[in-house]
């Protein structure tokens, strides 16, 4: 992109933000919302779907296209999470780098829903019937390009297609960041997903909204120890990220009054829904170990008499000759953890190896 282009390119994103973030919303209004599936078992182990770090991770540019660099050039990634029940999905990327048009990678995500059968209002299996299915897919197309030293852009292209039994809908998106890389290590990162719209929907006249998204992500790995920190600030769009839940609320015995949680309380429980915690730990440059926190997770899932390790996350890194694996396991609610795994190469060093 030529620098006559970079006016066009923020016109372009400052319109779709302006339109969009008015409207925005989150829980279970919306839908596509497997746009904000953690991609990778490094991002999932941090505890989010976005990361500040730049080292060259192929898997990150996909949620964070800024981080989106030629040292990634003829990378290939590969991440597949076996989810809930019989749901899995998966990520594959390959990133190539043009001289004069910047850094570009394309990605192909899917979510598979698996099998389900048809039943009548009662809940009695139609034997007859047969079964059904439901997937979703996007196609991404990712551009980054570095300014100068310090500042990153980048932008997401997406169509997406999401099928369930017979209702099917189409719709487009994107993602516009930009990133701040200090000379002391410290990265910062600002993103808005998720900006489009339905173009045909499930039934007609029922358009529904995109999951859009205002994030802020800072990571830094420290000097003198081999540990790197991220913080995210997610949902920068909402303020309150709340909601009434009935079997949360107690009861004053004697009263018979609700018990109401004071205002500092309720501003620090508001303000910690909207940040998440994650920690590196990198000895060598061939295995790390990821821990992660996200306390707006753990407060929507947890299950009072057992809140076990809900909303925490943990996973690790190594490299073996040219391949780099990632596995992640993160504890969303009593009922099970979803798995990740991922795989992650670059061609060219193959090509080197062979000469």
């Amino acid at each position: 992109m030529t620098k006559r282009l970079y006016p066009l390119f923020l016109a372009f994103s400052f319109t779709f933000l302006t339109q969009t973030a008015v409207v925005a919303q989150i829980g279970g209004n919306g839908t596509y919302k497997f746009l904000n599936l953690p991609n990778s078992p490094r991002v999932a182990a941090l505890g989010g779907n976005f990361l500040a770090i730049a080292d060259n991770d192929l898997a990150i540019g996909l949620n964070n296209p800024s981080m989106i660099s030629k040292e990634m050039n003829n990378s290939i990634s590969l991440n597949y999470v076996d989810y809930f029940s019989d749901i899995n999905y998966g990520f594959a990327s390959y990133s190539h780098t043009f001289d004069k048009a910047g850094s570009f990678a394309a990605t192909m995500q899917y979510l598979n829903y698996g099998k389900f059968a048809y039943t009548d209002e009662t809940g009695i299996v139609d034997e007859n019937a047969g079964e059904f299915t439901g997937n979703e897919l996007a196609m991404v197309i990712g551009w980054g390009r570095r300014l100068d030293s310090l500042f990153s852009i980048g932008a997401n292209l997406k169509a997406i297609s999401s099928s369930l039994e017979s209702y099917n809908s189409f719709g487009m998106a994107v993602d516009v960041a930009g990133s701040y890389h200090a000379k002391s290590g410290f990265t910062a990162s600002l993103i808005a997903r998720n900006i489009g719209r339905q173009l045909t929907t499930y039934t007609p006249d029922n358009t529904e909204k995109l999951p859009f998204e205002l994030q802020l992500g800072i990571s830094k790995k420290l000097k003198h120890l081999p540990f790197r920190y991220s913080i995210l600030f997610t949902n920068l769009q909402k303020w309150d990220l709340t909601y009434d839940d009935p079997a949360e609320q107690t009861v004053d015995p004697f009263t018979g009054e609700v018990d109401e949680q004071s205002k500092a309380g309720e501003f620090i429980d508001k303000t910690f829904r909207h940040i998440v915690f994650g920690g590196e730990f990198v000895p060598t440059r061939n295995f790390s170990v990821r821990l992660g926190y996200n306390y707006q997770r753990r407060q929507e899932m947890k299950v009072e008499t057992k809140k076990g390790t809900v909303g925490f996350s943990w996973g690790f890194g190594f490299r073996v000759s040219k391949f780099n694996f990632s596995y992640a396991r993160s504890a969303y609610h009593q009922a099970g953890s979803p798995n990740l795994f991922s795989i992650a190469f670059n061609l060219s060093d193959f090509a080197s190896a062979a000469k």
